[in-house]
């Protein structure tokens, strides 16, 4: 990877609220940072713009660009693909700009074992209670869905002191300003 930018990794569970926190923060520092969406191969929610959200592609097409090694890194989370295109994080990092990864433990964990410059950051909540009642509070999965991702999040979890930086998620103002902190200062 090239040097001109950072590569920025952000995990954690999901619904722990990682999209909200880069949302603010790519709104508050889009001349210095940029977004990679990521590939995935489940089914865009109604909230959700291919492009935008994610790059939304078959099973066949994601294992196609496996096959042609496109991407930095790639899992299966909660039964679907999710993947890192290589050549849109380095034309980030060209650009000068840093590149902000939203990506699962699994992508995180596989980056840090080969090696990947970056600046780590794990997301955790409160507890897993916590976390529980915001997948329902979300209301996009249905119940049997959210359990299986509470029961993913109590294993991602496992991971976290593997990463540079935790924050807990607790109170969003709070967490927002050690996110900031980590990257800016």
């Amino acid at each position: 990877m090239n040097d001109k930018g950072r590569l920025i990794i952000v995990t954690g569970p999901s619904g722990v609220g990682k999209t909200t926190l880069l949302k603010r923060l790519l709104e508050e520092y889009k001349d210095k940072i940029c977004f990679s969406v990521s590939h995935t191969s489940r089914k865009a929610r109604s909230n959700e713009l291919n492009g935008i959200d994610y790059i939304f592609d078959t099973e066949e097409e994601f294992k196609n660009r496996i096959k042609s090694n496109e991407f930095l890194e790639y899992a299966v989370v909660h039964g679907n693909y999710y993947g890192t295109s290589k050549h849109q994080v380095q034309k980030v990092l060209d650009s000068g700009m840093d590149c902000l990864l939203d990506i699962d433990v699994q992508g995180g964990t596989y980056l840090m074992m080969n090696n990947i410059k970056g600046i780590y950051i794990f997301i955790a909540p409160p507890s897993i209670d916590i976390l529980r009642e915001r997948l329902l509070k979300r209301s996009t999965d249905p119940v049997d869905v959210i359990e299986k991702r509470v029961k993913n999040a109590e294993k991602e979890l496992q991971f976290k002191d593997k990463y540079q930086y935790i924050i807990i998620n607790d109170k969003l103002k709070k967490a927002y300003n050690e996110l900031k902190n980590i990257i800016f200062d």
